[in-house]
């Protein structure tokens, strides 16, 4: 959802600055906020503060501060090129269609409640979010877990008559390169809409991510696809999106 459908990735950069500057550090570069994206909230705050070098600033005060910039500039959130068209076109042809983020339920109501119907296409139960419960502790993105729970809602809300949709037939929307290894780990094609800035930071390893081979914490190289299978592409924007190469009828 951040950065993907909404233009919250921008507004995430600046309420960490103007927090950071309070302790003389920052301003966060992509080279940090690449490994926070997608990030259970907890992890991403204590590996910046690492990278920040504010050692006397604990992760729960950090948050509590960052909550409270959070609260305002939120509210400014507003869809991203394509994005409105993209919802509804796949609503309307009859797809199957699940969120899968990060954001923990009261961020995710103070960026989209304003927003109007645009969120209402997603049916209650297929909102999968980030303190959902179903998902343990360590298990978020780059792990598959969020994906394979949004797979598991959809094919919950089935006729028995319907076929169950597995992995192999889902397309998983991102723009963070957890997100697209996460993806990649469950099993399913991947379409990368990656900030313009993230973009730049890893311009000539596009290939590699998008086969979603790529550092896991910084510890090991998880592999997930092979460079080249097919399974995966990169787009600047989800305008003018190319539903027939997917099998989709709009």
């Amino acid at each position: 959802m951040d950065g993907l459908l909404l233009n919250t990735e921008d507004i995430y950069t600046l309420c960490h600055n103007i927090l950071l500057a309070r302790y003389n550090a920052g301003p966060m570069n992509w080279t940090i906020k690449s490994k926070l994206q997608g990030r259970p909230a907890h992890e991403a705050i204590a590996l910046l503060l690492s990278w920040a070098n504010v050692p006397d600033l604990s992760p729960e005060d950090y948050t509590r501060q960052l909550h409270e910039i959070q609260a305002e500039e939120f509210t400014k959130s507003k869809p991203l090129p394509g994005v409105e068209k993209l919802l509804k076109d796949l609503k309307g042809s009859g797809v199957q269609i699940a969120l899968a983020t990060s954001s923990h339920r009261h961020h995710f109501e103070i960026k989209t409640n304003h927003l109007g119907p645009l969120f209402s296409v997603f049916d209650e139960d297929k909102k999968i979010l980030g303190d959902d419960p179903r998902i343990a502790k360590g298990r978020g993105k780059p792990q598959p877990d969020i994906y394979l729970l949004a797979l598991r809602a959809i094919n919950d809300s089935l006729s028995k008559a319907d076929k169950p949709i597995g992995p192999e037939e889902c397309l998983v929307f991102e723009d963070g390169i957890p997100g697209v290894v996460a993806g990649r780990r469950a099993g399913m094609r991947v379409v990368w809409v990656p900030h313009e800035g993230l973009a730049a930071q890893f311009k000539g390893q596009e290939d590699k991510i998008l086969a979603g081979l790529a550092e896991d914490d910084g510890v090991e190289i998880v592999k997930a696809g092979a460079i080249g299978d097919g399974w995966a592409e990169q787009r600047i924007n989800l305008e003018d999106f190319p539903y027939g190469k997917y099998g989709i009828e709009v």
